[in-house]
């Protein structure tokens, strides 16, 4: 059994670049396909037929201890708000998350928020929670850091990639 790779460590946010370095160390096949920016699911839709795969929306919230998720569905899902953090561990009720925690912990801004937020959140401020429904594809998409590519690798290996972060993410049916 190999070592896994280190995450690069700066005060930056790590870069797309950084990121597919990061795969490539892990042995994770991935493909990115550059876009104009999208900030919603209706605006990536035109992807859809040039992109295989389960496309995600991606909740990036907290619950009042200041305990912060990020939610990985299936882009149509819907997620209710007012009842998940009984499935996910929260505290109580959770709510959006604000930019500036999104920026410091996993190095997006709005529009941008990702399950590969992962490599930023070196200090494991940030739980992952993987909807049932969006594993049931073989390939999963995700941005890249920014919102102007989509980067797709497989299931098992996104959760290789989470584990390899330093976080166990949450597989569990998180929406409606």
């Amino acid at each position: 059994m190999t070592d896994s790779p280190s995450i690069p460590s700066s005060s930056q946010p790590k870069t797309a670049e950084d990121l597919y370095r990061f795969l490539d160390d892990l042995g994770i096949a991935h493909t990115t396909k550059h876009h104009p920016p999208v900030f919603t699911v209706s605006e990536s839709e035109s992807l859809r037929d040039e992109i295989p795969g389960g496309h995600t929306k991606n909740l990036f919230v907290k619950d009042k201890k200041d305990q912060f998720f990020v939610l990985t569905v299936e882009e149509r899902a819907v997620v209710d708000l007012k009842t998940v953090h009984k499935l996910i561990g929260a505290s109580s009720r959770v709510s959006f998350a604000n930019p500036e925690k999104m920026l410091d912990y996993l190095g997006v801004i709005p529009g941008s928020v990702t399950v590969f937020g992962a490599i930023n959140d070196t200090q494991g401020k940030v739980t992952f929670v993987l909807d049932e429904e969006l594993m049931r594809h073989e390939i999963i998409n995700g941005h890249p850091l920014s919102n102007d590519a989509t980067t797709s690798i497989g299931r098992d290996d996104l959760i290789r990639f989470l584990k390899a972060t330093g976080h166990d993410p949450l597989v569990l049916k998180v929406t409606d």
